[in-house]
């Protein structure tokens, strides 16, 4: 089916909203984010910082690194928030941070009230609210549904922004519906990634180039567990020198850098860098091993990134079920298409995908999600390899359903509602350790 312009250019659109560069993970980001605005317009370091969490936030904000202070967590992000963050520069709002910066972070933790809670019933599983106080002067702001997107701003009772959200159910309503966005299937993404002018596209490789730099600084330094240089120097015994083992250590070590704090960009998808790590890097990695065209590169990475978008509006930004879930079914769709696949051989990829990693859990961003995506992108190639031989998991097995879109809907159904108390409890057992 060949798509008409007025749709193209909406997926377009969609495509440079969801996959934006971020600086470390995106959750505490959005904190400093909104603590930055917040300090922006009190006009002083804050004397005190208020903070209420939804589940995930806080969830996917307690371990992880915060780029370039060699700190993990909440604290050293709410005050760098305030003290250097801005707010102009969206997920990227701590990327000057400096050594000296992260002096003062420290200090500022040690000196003044940084409260945290969580907002329990929050109207989104994405919900930030802050309070900055100092002397009489006091604002609020809020950053509900998306990592970005603020939604109230008061200062001294005065409000400046107030956007009305009652009307939506909590934890239902999704990025494509807020913004009336263009309604996704697979055919269309596979119709949109193969058939549209390579012109238009290929604002994707900035992917590429972002991320593949993130892990060569993984596979250069020490960042997290070091899963991906582990894989590249001693993985040869167990792997060998195969593409697999390639996808593997690419792809975990730019999730090392990320969960590791490393101060560099990544580029997201759906709000999660990580996401966007695993849309990536198995394409890069396996079209540089068959030597790839830059078309067939540009298109598999559409179809990665875009899968993953498709299946993100019905799952919402933050759920229990673990991103790499989302983005290594996109990966695994681009490996199809790599492989010399058809929209066939992709939709078995995608149902073998969902037979396999659905129900994995989320238990907040950290240094072990590199272990997590590397299951996702060895998950996605085997998958891949399952349909480019005419094998699919068949609708008489557990969660598939005969149609792909359907099957799709059956896996963010289980992790948007079915896994609902799965996150509370998963949240209790890392606030109680």
């Amino acid at each position: 089916m060949t798509l008409d312009q007025n749709t193209r250019n909406a997926i377009i659109d969609l495509m440079k909203r969801e996959v934006v560069p971020a600086v470390g993970c995106t959750e505490p980001a959005a904190v400093s984010l909104c603590i930055a605005k917040a300090t922006e317009l009190l006009g002083a370091l804050p004397d005190s910082i208020s903070v209420r969490l939804s589940t995930n936030i806080l969830k996917n904000a307690m371990g992880v690194g915060i780029p370039g202070t060699g700190m993990i967590g909440l604290p050293i992000a709410i005050a760098l928030g305030a003290i250097i963050g801005k707010s102009e520069y969206g997920l990227e709002v701590l990327r000057d941070v400096t050594p000296e910066a992260v002096e003062r972070g420290k200090e500022y933790i040690a000196t003044h009230n940084i409260d945290i809670k969580l907002f329990e019933n929050a109207p989104s599983n994405l919900h930030i609210d802050v309070e900055v106080a100092h002397d009489t002067d006091r604002v609020r702001a809020t950053i509900s549904r998306e990592h970005t997107n603020f939604i109230y701003i008061e200062k001294n009772r005065s409000v400046i922004l107030d956007e009305d959200l009652s009307s939506a159910s909590p934890d239902t309503q999704t990025p494509a519906e807020e913004n009336k966005d263009v309604q996704l299937n697979l055919r269309m993404v596979w119709d949109f990634a193969t058939g549209s002018p390579i012109e238009e596209l290929d604002f994707i490789l900035q992917a590429r180039d972002l991320n593949k730099a993130a892990a060569e600084v993984a596979l250069a330094q020490e960042y997290g567990h070091s899963l991906g240089s582990t894989m590249r120097i001693k993985g040869g015994a167990l792997f060998g020198d195969t593409p697999l083992a390639h996808i593997i250590s690419w792809t975990s070590a730019a999730c090392d850098a990320r969960m590791g704090g490393a101060p560099i960009p990544v580029m997201s998808n759906s709000g999660s860098g990580n996401q966007g790590i695993c849309a990536t890097m198995p394409v890069v990695s396996y079209a540089e091993d068959i030597h790839a065209s830059d078309e067939q590169l540009i298109r598999a990475l559409i179809l990665s990134h875009l899968t993953s978008i498709y299946i993100k509006q019905s799952l919402g930004r933050l759920s229990a079920l673990c991103g790499c879930v989302v983005a290594s079914t996109g990966a695994s769709s681009a490996l199809v298409y790599l492989m010399g696949g058809e929209y066939e051989q992709m939709v078995a990829a995608v149902k073998n995908m969902v037979a396999n990693l659905t129900g994995m859990i989320c238990d907040g961003a950290k240094p072990s999600c590199a272990m997590k995506i590397s299951s996702g992108a060895s998950t996605a190639t085997m998958s891949a390899m399952m349909a480019m031989e005419g094998h699919c998991v068949s609708s008489a097995e557990g969660i598939i359903d005969e149609d792909v879109d359907r099957t799709i809907r059956n896996l963010t159904s289980i992790g948007r509602d079915a896994m609902i108390a799965t996150d509370l409890y998963v949240l209790d057992i890392m606030t109680c350790k």
